[in-house]
């Protein structure tokens, strides 16, 4: 009887899975691959109109093979695979999202717990937002008369505002039963705010967070333009000067698979602290 059963479910889950399994594939393999090849074609297209200066799909894979095969080589001072660029630029930003982060979900607590603390803080967040990352580099080079840490600090800057505004619209949504109820039982303050708000927060603290983190990776290639040294977004506009677009290219396809990856760790986090499935992608 027990062999009957299990026979009988695991018949049942197969052809469930053959009336789902088309979905799923056209869903997750045949239309994103469609798309990525429209987007080869175009280059494609665009490549052969202008190919006295764009390199075409297949040249540019051949021209960036040995970045591709030796990722982290060393040949010298300066010289070095494509792999130890993106762990400097990866470093950068990590350093700096993570002091945002330490600086903003705190404040954005206040903000949202404390009506005078918005009303002093909200007019410094809403002038300083729409400030382009880019104008606090010189202030950031005065500073520190430094390119990396004021790499770094810009990062830290272009980390605040997003987790900030998100973090107090989470705290100031939390349902009133629930601090009614908080109330009631005479609970102290921080077991509310670590029992009730922090946990009813969770999912803007994350949006915050990821909205932070892709506008700090897009910010990092920016200043390593602009300061130098050891970097993706140094190696970018150094292929550039040198009119070797294949190799701009190829970091273009770096730079935008890593936003994907670190989007994507960001969700799996996010998954494991609130234990509710996430979106990764969205338009």
């Amino acid at each position: 009887m027990v062999l009957q059963f299990v026979g009988s479910i695991a018949v049942a889950g197969q052809a469930a899975w053959k009336r789902v399994q088309p979905i799923v594939v056209k869903e997750t393999v045949v239309l994103p691959a469609l798309g990525f090849a429209g987007l080869i074609l175009l280059w494609w297209v665009i490549a052969l109109l202008n190919h006295d200066l764009m390199p075409t799909p297949p040249e540019a894979l051949q021209a960036n093979l040995d970045y591709l095969l030796h990722p982290f080589y060393r040949r010298g001072p300066g010289d070095l695979g494509i792999g130890w660029l993106l762990l400097a630029s990866l470093r950068r930003v990590l350093i700096g999202f993570s002091l945002g982060a330490l600086v903003a979900i705190p404040a954005g607590f206040l903000i949202g717990m404390s009506r005078p603390a918005m009303l002093a803080l909200n007019p410094i967040i809403q002038i300083l937002k729409p400030v382009s990352p880019l104008a606090w580099l010189p202030i950031a080079l005065a500073i520190f008369n430094l390119a990396e840490p004021s790499a770094i600090f810009v990062i830290f800057i272009t980390s605040l505002w997003s987790t900030i505004i998100n973090t107090a619209l989470g705290v100031s949504n939390v349902s009133k039963d629930y601090l009614d109820v908080a109330r009631v039982l005479e609970m102290p303050q921080w077991r509310r705010v670590t029992k009730i708000i922090l946990p009813a927060s969770m999912p803007y603290i994350f949006t915050g967070l990821r909205i932070s983190l892709g506008i700090a990776w897009l910010v990092i290639v920016a200043v390593e333009m602009l300061t130098g040294g050891i970097g993706i977004g140094f190696f970018v506009w150094d292929e550039w000067s040198r009119l070797n677009l294949s190799s701009v290219f190829l970091a273009v396809f770096v730079i935008g698979l890593t936003g994907l990856i670190l989007d994507y760790m960001v969700v799996k986090v996010q998954q494991l602290v609130t234990h509710r499935r996430v979106r990764s992608q969205s338009v």
